[in-house]
């Protein structure tokens, strides 16, 4: 059925407001190449008015250079005009009115009207993503040049040495493992900051369309979105600078005698905002109350365990926490009713970047257990998991305790 005239001023009503409140550049060409429309994001994003731009030639917003090379593509595109993107494998840029040029990644789309045809291009400016791709590319230059550089000296070592076949084979195979650590970290790092530092940027775009009084609730629900991703990534941050003092031998032990009990319910009342909706968790301490641990460690050891447990398990599951404290050891437990982990992973959890099977729809480095591990051996403890496939985990975490001439625990 035809539209009503109500109903096509409606709709054409409804097109405006997308075209100039779309969180991207719009511009829209005839056959010759003039702009006959240009939304007010691309107006910004280009630094010109409408009355600057409008019925200029599309040459305006690009480079000189590339003014001989896009002539003959719209002329090759209004011969066969279809729906493509192009920016993704070549390096396209835009040109402000200030003469700064910016890169972009463009979507055509095309239609006719009374035996005209037009050109409608979507762009984006994807400056924030050329920095994220040269950052991870940083980072794999960095571990590209710590492998060559451990590679020199095991060469130079060997040569030394004289070692004989069987040693020269376990270097050669730890080399393969370096090798492939970088292969991981390179996958998981362009994996885990990607997401963080997308809905950073559709969030700051999103900000900005909020601009009243009635935008405050929307402009608190993305900034709270970004907030949000700034702490994955120092989450990721922080588990590799660990993971770096750790490699490097700067972790010192710092005892210090405290409460158990009141120490663990700290912890609990600090994370608890972190937990997901109607999550609990119930904590049970027996035995002796004092004892002399480095609570730094300690605590990252617990709150690392309670943030897994929290992340894989659902809404309203249930977190148990018990902790058994004697003249001999020291027993943390944290349980939770999540989605389990297989035999075969359980077998890999405690190795660096290894992430389970199950798991890899969330959050996460493959740091977490590893430094945890690391944390306990220091303070003389051992971690072990105990899990099934769709009814929960249980980490044990064990720590062997020796009296000093006071009669004080001491970690040996």
């Amino acid at each position: 059925m035809p539209l009503t005239v109500g109903e096509e001023r409606r709709s054409s009503n409804h097109f405006k407001v997308l075209f100039d409140f779309a969180p991207m550049g719009i511009l829209m060409t005839n056959s010759l190449g003039d702009i006959i429309a240009i939304n007010p994001f691309a107006l910004k994003e280009f630094g010109y008015k409408e009355d600057e731009i409008i019925h200029q030639k599309i040459e305006a917003l690009i480079p000189s250079r590339l003014h001989s090379q896009h002539n003959n593509y719209r002329e090759l595109y209004f011969k066969d005009p279809h729906i493509r993107t192009i920016g993704i494998t070549e390096d396209l840029c835009g040109l402000r009115k200030d003469g700064s040029e910016f890169p972009v990644e463009i979507s055509l789309g095309y239609y006719a009207d009374k035996g005209e045809k037009y050109i409608i291009a979507f762009i984006c400016n994807i400056s924030e993503r050329k920095k994220s791709r040269r950052d991870i590319k940083g980072l794999h230059d960095n571990l590209e040049a710590t492998v060559t550089h451990r590679t020199e000296l095991l060469t130079n070592t060997m040569r030394e040495l004289n070692i004989n076949k069987e040693e020269l084979s376990r270097a050669l195979e730890k080399e393969k493992e370096l090798n492939e650590l970088k292969s991981r970290f390179v996958s998981m790092a362009s994996h885990e900051f990607r997401t963080p530092l997308s809905t950073v940027l559709s969030s700051a775009y999103l900000i900005r369309q909020y601009d009243t009084a009635e935008g405050q609730i929307a402009r608190e629900k993305h900034l709270f979105r970004i907030v949000s991703s700034v702490d994955m990534l120092t989450e990721i941050l922080n588990d590799f600078l660990s993971l770096g003092k750790m490699e490097e031998g700067k972790i010192q032990i710092k005892l210090s005698e405290f409460n158990i009990n009141e120490f663990i319910t700290s912890i609990i009342k600090e994370i608890k905002g972190n937990l997901k909706l109607h999550q609990q968790i119930v904590f049970h301490h027996q035995g002796e109350d004092n004892m002399m641990m480095d609570a730094s460690l300690f605590k990252h050891i617990l709150m690392n365990l309670i943030s897994n447990a929290s992340k894989f398990s659902p809404d309203s599951g249930l977190i148990e926490i018990n902790s058994h404290l004697d003249q001999a050891t020291y027993v943390l437990s944290v349980k939770d009713s999540g989605m389990g982990i297989s035999r075969e992973d359980q077998k890999h959890l405690m190795e660096r970047f290894y992430r389970g099977s199950n798991v890899a729809h969330i959050h996460g480095t493959g740091l977490g257990l590893h430094i945890i591990s690391k944390y306990a051996e220091l303070l003389n403890g051992v971690v072990t998991c105990t899990s099934e496939l769709e009814k929960g985990s249980e980490f044990l975490v064990t720590f062997k305790l020796n009296k000093n001439e006071k009669g004080e625990d001491i970690i040996d």
